[in-house]
């Protein structure tokens, strides 16, 4: 059996996700003494992308251009690492829970005819054998997952698996592979992107989300003041988007994003499950309600109840004074 785990990389506008550097910790994991392959594709150079890469724990890395790959589709995407995954022949393969993460990763275990165990948030190893924590029922409970036969095929939920320390003195092969990726039928002519500029709201240690307490779009003003003082990203309720108080690719919830940061600050949000399905996991939940009874009380660590329009003005000021 072949002892490589092959890493996915994602980027974004030319820079790697922290997702990836998190997979290639979760296949040191499991194969401690094996070889961590990464693979990068796109339509520029990426010596740096791979340099990354190994910096942070894999043993070498094949990119992949053409200019088919300038941006994602799951056809050029698809014929491009099944190509590597042919000729390499790993043991495993993994990548981040991401939205390309999650739209590829079906399609090359399809192909493959492997099973995919996706959205883990845990893996520990029982003798030699990995063992994947996943959340079910909408983050309400757990299920443990092995693989009994074929690749072990996984993705990870981004900021739970931590990535392993840098390292600049670690040197490894970088390889391009001269693939050719034909017979497109999908062509993405122009990317429009609506998300806020700034910190990746599904990889934010820190997220300030608001509901529709906060009654407008004027009221998010303080979201993003506080967010930039915490080096965060805002996020939002179905609520506050249906209600149009901002875009709906900030949305939080179970038909929106899924966030597990180190800080949640939940802000004039009641506390609807089909949010919580996509925020109970966050490590340390802060709630900001004028409702005592608010459901997100019953999730959170610190509750304050009070006009949050009172209350995060006086929260920004004192954090500024910490800061200094």
């Amino acid at each position: 059996m072949s002892d490589k785990f092959l890493v996915i990389g994602e980027a974004r506008e030319g820079t790697l996700r922290n997702v990836t550097y998190e997979a290639i910790a979760a296949a040191k994991k499991i194969q401690p003494e094996g070889e961590v392959v990464g693979v990068i594709c796109g339509d520029t150079n990426q010596e740096s992308q791979a340099d990354e890469m190994i910096y942070y724990g894999a043993d070498k890395v094949i990119t992949i251009k053409h200019d088919n790959l300038k941006a994602y589709t799951s056809e050029g995407y698809g014929q491009a690492i099944l190509s590597v995954i042919k000729e390499e022949a790993p043991f495993g393969i993994v990548m981040g829970h991401t939205s390309v993460g999650k739209d590829l990763t079906p399609k090359l275990a399809s192909k493959l005819e492997s099973g995919l165990v996706s959205d883990v948030v845990d893996l520990e190893l029982e003798g030699d054998t990995p063992v994947f924590t996943r959340p079910i029922y909408s983050g309400k409970a757990f299920e443990k997952k092995t693989v009994t036969s074929g690749l072990t095929f996984f993705t990870i939920r981004p900021n739970n698996v931590p990535a392993l320390e840098r390292d600049e003195s670690r040197k490894g092969d970088v390889i391009t592979k001269d693939i050719d990726v034909a017979g497109i039928r999908t062509v993405i002519k122009d990317v429009i992107r609506k998300a806020a500029e700034g910190v990746d709201l599904s990889e934010a240690n820190v997220i300030v989300a608001g509901g529709r307490g906060v009654k407008s779009e004027e009221g998010f003003k303080p979201l993003y003041e506080l967010a930039e003082v915490l080096g965060g990203a805002v996020g939002a309720s179905r609520g506050a988007c249906d209600a149009e108080y901002c875009d709906y690719s900030l949305q939080i919830g179970q038909t929106g994003k899924v966030v597990t940061p180190d800080l949640y600050i939940a802000v004039g949000i009641s506390g609807a499950i089909q949010h919580l399905a996509g925020m109970s996991n966050s490590k340390v939940i802060v709630a900001i309600n004028k409702d005592p009874e608010a459901n997100i009380f019953n999730v959170a660590d610190y509750g304050i109840v009070g006009d949050l329009f009172e209350i995060l003005p006086l929260l920004i000021e004192e954090i500024k004074k910490m800061k200094q």
